[in-house]
């Protein structure tokens, strides 16, 4: 279930640097590019729970915390379990770059600025993971078992958009 929601995390990614994902992504590729992106997700929670002090915006960040970490554990439990090394790709690197760019970008924010643009970021950051996930993800994973993950975690990706357009509404 957290599979599915880290391999949407990637996608959505994809959709945020701008990068169109080969129609022929394979499954190596989609682990890949899933594990990546369930690690940049992590790493944007841990940067909004040490800058924020909004509590509506420090627990939606330990949701995304805790949650694409458990999926980080499964996706490698999985990888595992189908004997598969991920393979890394232009979209894995793109994803990587355009990551650490709003790290950068968040970084220099502050307070209440710094809470609405996190916040905002995962907003559009889930509905463009949950679009990658419907379009290509879920149709390109040949392995039954992930793409059985992939179409779990698109559900629960789809509770993190809810979750995050919640939160945007009360800092507005």
């Amino acid at each position: 279930m957290l599979k599915q929601i880290f391999a949407a995390t990637a996608i959505a990614l994809l959709g945020m640097a701008g990068h169109a994902v080969a129609a022929d992504v394979t499954d190596p590729q989609i682990a890949h590019i899933a594990y990546t992106a369930g690690q940049i997700d992590v790493t944007a929670a841990e940067q909004a729970l040490a800058k924020s002090k909004n509590p509506a915006v420090i627990e939606f960040a330990t949701t995304m915390e805790r949650d694409h970490k458990a999926v980080n554990d499964q996706a490698l439990a999985l990888v595992k379990k189908l004997n598969v090394t991920p393979e890394d790709n232009d979209t894995s690197k793109t994803l990587s770059q355009a990551a650490e760019a709003k790290r950068q970008e968040l970084a220099k924010l502050k307070g209440e600025e710094f809470d609405k643009a996190y916040i905002a970021h995962e907003v559009a950051y889930h509905k463009q993971v949950n679009g990658a996930l419907e379009t290509l993800l879920i149709p390109s994973a040949q392995n039954a078992e992930l793409k059985s993950l992939l179409e779990t975690g698109l559900k629960l990706f789809q509770g993190h958009q809810q979750h995050a357009e919640h939160v945007a509404a009360e800092l507005k």
